[in-house]
């Protein structure tokens, strides 16, 4: 075979589809717009490329000697739009046999998210696909949200006492791994995954607290508050903030309470518990 191309090999989940690619003995190339991070991270054992969405004149250098491909959306790319173009250069090749979006549970029957549209440029392209359909992430908690936990013992989340299947990242990147590394065996699927359990953010409170030895609350904002803050105060993207705003407001509907066994059939284990996580990621919450 081919390589593995790693959009956003930078970021939790593209990270470790990279490190289980390379476990799994396969030949990765990694893409950002970030060449020099590329190296500095991974060194040589893989080869870095310099890759734009939102430029054509990178993507012929990138897919040198590429027939598999993991894609996940940049943030700063809230257009579906914008990956079009990429995914028609992959029609073009015409050897590619696998494309891996990184997709959202559920999406496949809700259009808001801009995750639809893109499964179906992949779909419509004609590309063989195995999307990956992940819960919401536990690095949530030790990332966008580990600074109110952090600084104020809270979590600022807006969904009420709704349930959340969260996964580790980790595992959606060795799920992945596993998929792009036997690509005749996962051919037009969409794999929806998620951990071992549903919990609300009462009970995530609940173990942050025990494993931190803190008292963390949380703070069950309303979703119009929360947003405002998250732009207002903590100076985030207002486009990013946004579909941020949509994601919860989907959970606070009951969207992200569905327990799935996908990954241990793929994979031959059982996904991590929201309890492993936090005890493996203390630091993230430490003053």
């Amino acid at each position: 075979m081919g390589k593995v191309m790693v959009i956003g090999a930078l970021g939790n989940v593209g990270g470790y589809v990279a490190k289980y690619l390379i476990q799994n003995k396969q030949e990765v190339v990694v893409a950002d717009i970030n060449i020099e991070a590329l190296n500095k991270k991974y060194g040589n054992m893989v080869e870095s490329v310099f890759f734009d969405f939102t430029d054509k004149n990178t993507f012929e250098n990138a897919l040198k000697n590429i027939d598999r491909v993991f894609i996940m959306r940049p943030p700063r790319l809230g257009n579906p739009e914008d990956l079009k173009p990429f995914i028609e250069k992959l029609k073009e090749k015409g050897n590619i046999k696998l494309v891996s979006f990184l997709s959202l549970i559920g999406v496949e029957k809700n259009p808001v998210p801009p995750h639809h549209k893109i499964e179906k440029y992949i779909k419509q392209a004609g590309l063989t696909y195995c999307h990956i359909r992940p819960s919401f992430f536990m690095q949530n908690i030790s990332g966008i949200h580990a600074f109110e936990i952090k600084h104020f013992d809270r979590i600022v989340v807006p969904v009420k006492n709704s349930l959340t299947s969260f996964i580790d990242a980790e595992d959606i990147g060795e799920i992945t791994a596993k998929v792009l590394s036997e690509p005749d065996k996962h051919k037009n699927c969409g794999y929806s995954i998620t951990g071992p359990e549903a919990i609300d953010y009462f009970e995530v409170s609940k173990i942050l607290s025990e494993e931190t030895g803190r008292k963390i609350i949380y703070a069950n904002p309303n979703p119009s508050f929360t947003k405002k803050y998250w732009i207002d105060i903590r100076g985030l993207d207002k486009e990013y903030s946004t579909v941020m705003g949509m994601l919860y407001m989907m959970t606070r509907m009951g969207t992200a309470k569905k327990v799935t066994t996908t990954f241990e059939e793929v994979v031959g284990k059982k996904p991590q518990t929201f309890r492993q996580f936090v005890k493996k990621n203390l630091s993230a919450w430490e003053r």
